[in-house]
């Protein structure tokens, strides 16, 4: 019997609920001569500023058991280069949904860049990172208090009529108090969770792996902290989830859809496995199939 893939997002229709998310997938140009792309459900292109960031001094990643830390930087061509250029190109090749990342230094250049991801035609949705430091309120990320998270979801809303989905951090003691005052700024979605803060260090030469010191710790053994927080900020929320964190086969979408995922974004496995996406969305048939799942919106939020 034909399974149903198909999920709704925000009145947008995906073929199936796998996307890769931001910083593992580049703008997805880069493989789309190694696989179709159209398998895919969406793509959330590499986070974008407005002005070109080279980004981290090397070394940016360290390995880790299940996992990995980055400290990448956010090194991008600029949002210019993004919708005139990267966007455009894609389209010509994707006909899924297309999620523009947009990570910014101040709340202006929040506004500025949502507001310039709105207009490009090719954009379905825009994601907003909120992990970044504010650099003019002492250097804390925007996405660790209420306030601030409110203050960056007001600003792209006030310039986006496209759904509006803000990516949290979970370096934070209540994660279901900032994703509510992101919904209660405006916001029609919540990307849920980016990396967790960690380090590494070389014995040998008794300094840390990294060149920044700390990065982004994320892969598998993020899952089950990841899957939490998706289930606790799904059930005191109304509006949408992406989950996101450690997602690395089938069963880990079936089960973060359970725990009130409407989406799954897929990260450090596309860096270990370019190919992770597709397998899995080529698993779902069969993993519903062993499951007694018709169809996955059915299963949403269930736990």
């Amino acid at each position: 019997m034909v399974k149903d893939l198909s999920v709704n997002l925000c009145g947008i229709t995906l073929k199936n609920p796998v996307i890769p998310a931001s910083g593992t997938f580049g703008f997805g140009l880069e493989l789309g001569d190694s696989f179709d792309l159209n398998v895919l459900g969406g793509i959330s292109l590499k986070g974008t500023t407005l002005e070109p960031r080279y980004g981290n001094p090397t070394p940016r990643v360290a390995e880790c058991a299940s996992g990995m830390i980055n400290s990448v930087g956010l090194q991008n061509p600029g949002i210019e280069a993004l919708v005139t250029d990267k966007v455009p190109r894609l389209r010509d090749i994707y006909d899924g949904c297309i999620i523009a990342n947009i990570s910014g230094f101040s709340i202006d250049e929040y506004r500025t860049c949502c507001a310039k991801a709105d207009a490009c035609e090719g954009i379905d949705i825009i994601e907003v990172n909120i992990s970044c430091p504010n650099v003019h309120g002492g250097g804390l990320a925007f996405g660790t208090s209420p306030e601030a998270a409110a203050e960056v979801t007001k600003a792209a809303r006030e310039v986006s009529r496209k759904p509006l989905f803000i990516k949290l951090s979970p370096n934070v003691t209540d994660i279901v108090s900032i994703a509510r005052a992101c919904e209660d700024a405006g916001a029609d979605g919540l990307t849920l969770v980016n990396t967790f803060l960690g380090m590494r260090i070389d014995l040998a030469k008794r300094t840390p792996v990294l060149a920044n010191k700390m990065g982004g710790f994320s892969g598998k053994a993020i899952f089950p902290i990841a899957l939490r927080m998706v289930y606790q900020v799904a059930h005191a929320c109304k509006i949408p989830v992406m989950g996101c964190g450690g997602v690395s086969c089938a069963d880990d979408v079936i089960e973060m859809m359970m725990a009130g995922a409407t989406a799954v974004q897929v990260g450090a496995e596309n860096l270990r496995n370019p190919f992770a996406c597709p397998e899995i969305v080529s698993a779902l048939p069969e993993t519903m199939q062993r499951l007694g799942i018709q169809n996955l919106k059915s299963i949403i939020g269930i736990v």
